[in-house]
């Protein structure tokens, strides 16, 4: 019963995770709290194991959903390579202090960073300022399905100092950076919803594979649930990469905005009650 537990909510994160860019950990983690804690169906599985099981999975939801969108080439390589260089040692000092956060303290925590995510991209349509960053950037150019031009760019120094946190985040969390790059991309560098969705499952990618390193050696996976979750969540991810060749580029913003918005809130009350 629990390894298809496992299965269902491996097959599921890597749907949501690959339709919008978040690599499938911020469903994952959430999900296995809740079940974990609420429903007792795990009751072994620390914070920290929840982390190092998610980050694992999303070595491979972030293979497969790259292989997806190379296809219609959605993914910015070079976009790819410098979040990823900044990022990986971000996620590997975000391993380590994972080890110093109790269940309350990490869903708090994980609850304010969502719902602070969901509220940018709510306003994301006020924010002018965001152009500053593309005039100082390189800019390139993409023309989505609807013949709509986008103009995108961004400084590589300030690129690298803010995937640093991102993966300091991600390392923390196990939620893969997905959630806060894609968001990012959008909001600061005017990517265009599907490039910026594509690009960050290739950097998952990467910074997964740091990632999972630094965790496997603090001891923190769960290698008989990888058994259950891996092969479901690579099955979703192929499922959701599909679906997002069908959805307007807006659509896909405000189902970002709806996922980050309710898991946040709902980890936030976990936190509070829990302390």
């Amino acid at each position: 019963m629990v390894f298809v537990l496992m299965a269902i909510v491996g097959l599921f994160s890597g749907i949501v995770g690959a339709l919008i860019g978040l690599g499938g950990g911020v469903i994952l983690v959430p999900s296995l709290l809740f079940l974990g804690t609420a429903v007792a169906f795990f009751p072994e599985l620390s914070p920290q194991k929840i982390v190092g099981l998610s980050v694992i999975m999303m070595i491979f939801t972030g293979l497969s959903s790259t292989l997806s969108y190379m296809k219609v080439r959605t993914v910015d390589y070079r976009s790819g390579f410098i979040f990823f260089i900044g990022s990986a040692p971000g996620t590997i000092l975000g391993a380590f202090a994972n080890k110093g956060l109790d269940l309350p303290s990490f869903n708090l925590y994980f609850g304010i960073l969502l719902v602070l995510l969901a509220v940018l991209l709510l306003v994301r349509d006020k924010l002018k300022t965001v152009h500053w960053f593309v005039e100082r950037g390189k800019k390139r150019t993409f023309v989505d399905k609807q013949n709509k031009e986008y103009v995108y760019g961004y400084p590589i120094w300030f690129a690298l100092l803010l995937t640093f946190f991102i993966g300091f985040a991600s390392g923390l969390f196990g939620i893969g950076g997905g959630s806060m790059i894609v968001p990012a991309m959008i909001l600061l560098f005017l990517f265009p919803p599907h490039v910026a969705i594509g690009t960050s499952m290739f950097m998952v990618f990467l910074s997964s594979i740091v990632n999972s390193i630094t965790h496997i050696s603090l001891g923190n996976v769960p290698w008989i649930y990888t058994l259950a979750v891996v092969p479901s969540a690579y099955i979703g991810a192929k499922i959701g990469a599909r679906l997002n060749k069908r959805l307007h580029s807006d659509t896909l913003v405000v189902i970002l905005r709806i996922a980050l918005l309710i898991l946040g809130l709902r980890s936030i009350y976990e936190g509070l009650f829990s302390s």
